[in-house]
């Protein structure tokens, strides 16, 4: 058995040792599991099961060891996690990387090779911006604001992940690497239930993580932060938007921009300062106005949070297509799926051993029941033509 996914499977679970031993039914003590984690001990067959069973795996799962390796690129500065709670994080990334990388292989999506890994050289703050420049060229996006951050993320095979956290936690970013550490994806994770302006902002910061090389002269945080609003807010879109000197702003307009960009009005004010569409002066009195009027942490029109769609829709092809089962598409998803099954190779096999004038009959029968539903939808106009017998 492999120790070390043992007890990554177990954090990724959300289970404690006391947790976990409860979940088998008390046949082992949280001391034994610890020593199967450290590699002191192997569990008996019958106990290996019940840890499977508990974990929601097979028991060769246990056996395995993962065709990449995971890199975390960076934990925001203050993000307050413990060591514990970071482990636990850590391993739900993992875990989930492991599911959509066997998803990409299944369903022969492109790799993830499209993404530049900590090639993007920033030795000042402006090189952030032509980062982001650079960035949105390669993946063909234009000028244009992104209508949906987390789509376009995905279709690049960064996987947007949420994870539970504590509040000070606001994202972490990771690449897998195959064993000729070529790139198979990435991930950029962000905390769950907060609005979607700062989600996406989140998320397009912890893109900056993957994709800049930021020198050690240069504060890492804000070079990530320019990188995310340049992105979001290209400054060519920007001055088409508001002008390249502005000397006041009214609300209304800040609000109408941030639904067109889908970014805070915190984050445009510090965007259009940075770009030098308003002075300092100008800047900081927005800044004791946001204090005033309590929007530091809420803002009016707050934009509803985007929803990762690629899991979802890659399980269901996969199942579609036959190449996983329907349990392993409700353990990826974690969820019950309410779809109807196919008729299984097996079913459709003993339906062509029936003899000819079964087969017939049961066609006919079928033939009638369409035939009713459709008589009374005159909308699906005629069905097709052909003879019961031909079949």
């Amino acid at each position: 058995m492999n120790p070390k996914r043992l007890k990554q499977l177990r954090l990724a679970r959300g289970f404690s040792l006391d947790a976990l031993a409860a979940e088998m039914g008390g046949i082992i003590t949280k001391q034994a599991l610890s020593k199967y984690e450290l590699g002191k001990a192997m569990p008996s067959p019958v106990v290996l099961n019940k840890l499977a069973a508990a974990l929601g795996i097979k028991a060769a799962h246990l056996w395995s060891e993962p065709s990449f390796s995971v890199k975390f690129i960076a934990y925001r500065k203050g993000s307050g996690l413990l060591k514990g709670e970071q482990k636990r994080v850590e391993s739900v990334v993992i875990q989930s990387l492991e599911d959509r990388i066997r998803l990409q292989d299944l369903t022969q999506q492109f790799n993830g090779t499209s993404i530049p890994v900590q090639k993007l050289n920033v030795r000042k703050m402006t090189d952030a911006e032509l980062a982001a420049n650079k960035m949105r060229e390669m993946w063909s996006l234009g000028q244009a604001p992104i209508a949906n951050v987390t789509d376009m993320l995905e279709d690049h095979l960064v996987h947007v992940l949420e994870v539970e956290a504590g509040k000070k936690f606001d994202g972490i970013s990771a690449v897998a690497l195959n064993g000729e550490q070529n790139i198979k994806a990435a991930a950029v994770v962000s905390r769950p239930g907060i609005a979607g302006e700062r989600q996406r902002l989140n998320l397009a910061h912890e893109l900056g993580h993957v994709v800049l090389n930021i020198s050690k002269e240069t504060d890492e945080e804000k070079a990530a932060f320019r990188f995310a609003a340049a992105f979001l807010a290209p400054a060519e879109s920007l001055y088409k938007e508001v002008g390249n000197k502005r000397v006041f702003i009214q609300i209304e307009e800040l609000l109408i921009l941030k639904q067109r960009f889908g970014i805070s009005v915190q984050a445009l004010l510090y965007r259009l300062h940075d770009l030098g569409v308003i002075t300092d002066l100008y800047y900081k009195n927005w800044c004791m106005n946001i204090n005033r009027f309590g929007w530091r942490k809420q803002e009016p029109c707050e934009t509803p949070p985007e929803r990762p769609q690629w899991l979802h829709r890659s399980v269901l092809r996969a199942l579609g297509e036959d190449l996983i089962t329907r349990g392993e598409a409700e353990k990826m998803l974690g969820k019950q799926l309410k779809t109807e099954e196919p008729l299984s190779l097996i079913e459709r096999r003993s339906f062509m051993k029936l003899p000819l004038e079964e087969r017939r009959k049961l066609l006919a029968e079928q033939a009638s029941k369409f035939e009713a539903y459709y008589g009374q939808n005159p909308d699906t106009g005629e069905i097709g033509g052909g003879d019961i017998s031909d079949y």
